[in-house]
């Protein structure tokens, strides 16, 4: 059965790099349009803020248009095999945010997902920092009310936007990944309610990088390991370099 079209705009303040509608979020929106319980979701061309597009859903697929008819991003089901890392401690995750939150290498930005310029409720506000001697990088979040719906449980847009700037930091960490990479597909399942209000650990890894091409690996659970969702994702930098591009 095909579910007619919805019009829609991105809101101004759900971007990543400017201009441009967060990936996570837009994920996000497909993957609750699918409702299949694993989806992947690959990015065709660039979505802006404040532009009409177009949403529709078909037997667990769904797919992102410009009103002139070009695709944007589309989603279908998939099956995630992946490996996780052990869960870092609280205590890691804790001490990860506040490096974070103090490096002088990290830049002050407003991206919806680690954008510490993000009001709460405006953003997903995860920072996330290296664990010393792994190659996994952590943060402790407790997602804001205002990422939720009624019931407290937050959206599945808000799930994979916290899904999406953990992994491309790992890669720019640890594979050297260039800045201006962005998310080109994200794959995700979510095995339990994320609650607004309760602590959670964020944990991101690489997987593999060849070229401009890196996979990684991003994780949500609770204090005590428990997994909550986890995703895959492949980034792609740019194919000119841009120095002054970075998320962080």
């Amino acid at each position: 059965m095909t579910i007619p079209l919805d019009t829609l705009t991105i809101p101004d303040h759900i971007h990543g790099y400017p201009e441009l509608a967060f990936g996570g979020y837009v994920a996000g929106m497909l993957a609750a349009r699918s409702a299949a319980p694993t989806v992947r979701v690959d990015f065709r061309r660039a979505v802006g803020i404040a532009t009409p597009v177009l949403l529709a859903a078909e037997d667990g697929h769904a797919r992102l248009t410009a009103p002139d008819g070009t695709l944007l991003v589309e989603a279908a089901p998939a099956v995630l095999d992946i490996d996780v890392p052990p869960t870092p401690s609280w205590a890691e995750a804790k001490t990860a945010t506040e490096t974070a939150l103090s490096s002088p290498h990290r830049k002050v930005s407003d991206c919806y997902g680690c954008g510490v310029a993000c009001a709460p409720g405006r953003g997903v506000r995860l920072f996330a920092w290296a664990v010393p001697e792994r190659r996994v990088l952590t943060a402790a979040w407790t997602p804001d009310p205002g990422l939720a719906a009624e019931n407290g449980e937050l959206t599945t847009e808000s799930v994979w936007s916290a899904l999406d700037c953990p992994g491309g930091l790992a890669a720019w960490i640890y594979s050297g990944m260039a800045p201006g990479a962005f998310t080109a597909a994200l794959t995700a399942t979510q095995f339990q309610p994320i609650h607004a209000g309760a602590e959670y650990i964020s944990h991101a890894w690489p997987i593999s990088g060849e070229g401009r091409k890196h996979t990684v690996g991003v994780a949500l659970s609770t204090p005590e390991g428990e997994l909550c969702a986890v995703a895959e994702a492949l980034w792609i930098e740019p194919r000119i370099a841009q120095p002054d591009a970075s998320w962080t």
